[in-house]
């Protein structure tokens, strides 16, 4: 075990979430070392019957989700298994819920009544609204709470949408930091607490430089005038030759510089600071990467110190030296793919996840 895996060695956890959000928050704390047990409905996480389907049948994605945990399956609406939840409930440590507000109540299982079978219990409500506010009863999914923060970015042309569930990941991530430091604050003072997490505020903390903008300046930049969003030259996504991208992170002067000499174009360094947006620099820039390879621009910039990078393929991400050499994906002997906790500890990278063991 490494000393990652052992950070929360003894923590009890009581997973009742669907789906991703607080799975996800769950399988870090297991990747911490908790010992995590997920309570279903008695027809299953909604997830088992969510994204492609391993060799084997079962969800890819709920495996992902749910790998190191234990799950039991318990009907809360009946007295004696609620009985036996409320034994589960007396040695346990957190429990993340993903209800809508008061369904945990309804249920003869809501926080002063579980608070009262343990003082100690760090209960976390994560859910799409909140427990409270005009919106805390409404349904939704990540691409809504993304929407209504702000926060989301330009549709394709073909109606494509953005692959990773930005408000879910991000919830998951505010959700498993809230409970860790609830942990440390409860071994101050001994008392547990009630943190109420909605996915809908968790995009709000990550717009943070847009929303720095919108008070100094009374509105974010459009999309494509602005310093971060297309704007500057210095700061693009470019065409190669061969049909591939590039991108170019060369915001500050010294990396400007250096992309500059490497494209042997002196005279755009002191355009750095051209008035944003840079149409007509970004069109020079652009012509020049059109005029070569990927491997070309990979050959001239990849040296020259100046936030260069090639746009991957996601196969071609986890492929790469980088990616290989810090170990945190890990192929299974099943060929599921698990991103693991991405801190290597005192040079010991994470340890691969057990398998979901059903109980």
């Amino acid at each position: 075990m490494s000393r990652l895996n052992g950070f929360l060695h003894g923590v009890r956890v009581l997973d009742l979430t669907r789906h991703l959000p607080g799975p996800l928050a769950a399988l870090l704390l297991a990747d911490m070392g908790a010992d995590v047990l997920k309570i279903e409905p008695p027809d299953g996480d909604g997830m088992r019957d969510m994204g492609p389907r391993r060799a084997d049948g079962r969800s890819a994605y709920f495996t992902a989700v749910n790998a190191g945990k234990t799950t039991r399956r318990m009907d809360l609406k009946r007295l004696d298994e609620r009985a036996a939840f409320l034994d589960l409930v007396r040695t346990a440590d957190v429990l993340i819920e993903s209800f809508r507000p008061d369904v945990m109540a309804r249920l003869g299982v809501g926080y002063e009544t579980l608070k009262a079978v343990n003082s100690r219990l760090i209960y976390c409500s994560l859910n799409g609204f909140g427990c409270t506010g005009p919106l805390s009863s409404r349904a939704a999914h990540d691409l809504n709470y993304v929407a209504l923060a702000g926060a989301l970015p330009p549709v394709g042309a073909d109606g494509s949408l953005p692959d990773t569930p930005l408000a879910d990941c991000a919830g998951g991530l505010f959700a498993a930091l809230a409970i860790v430091g609830a942990l440390h604050g409860r071994a101050r003072d001994g008392r547990g607490c009630h943190l109420d997490l909605a996915l809908a505020d968790a995009v709000v903390p990550l717009q943070i430089l847009p929303l720095a903008a919108l008070g100094a300046m009374g509105a974010p930049a459009a999309p494509g005038e602005g310093l971060l969003n297309g704007g500057a030259a210095s700061y693009h996504v470019y065409d190669t030759a061969d049909g591939r991208r590039v991108t170019l992170g060369a915001i500050e002067v010294k990396f400007w510089r250096a992309f500059c000499t490497a494209a042997g174009r002196p005279d755009w360094e002191p355009r750095r600071d051209d008035p944003l947006p840079q149409r007509a620099l970004i069109a020079e820039v652009a012509s020049m990467f059109r005029a070569l390879t990927l491997a070309r621009c990979e050959q001239r910039f990849g040296p020259a110190d100046c936030c260069f990078a090639p746009v991957l393929e996601l196969d071609e991400a986890i492929a790469s030296a980088h990616t290989r050499s810090r170990g945190v994906v890990h192929r299974t002997a099943d060929g599921d793919l698990q991103p693991l906790f991405p801190a290597i500890v005192d040079r010991e990278p994470p340890a691969p996840r057990a398998p979901v063991r059903e109980e």
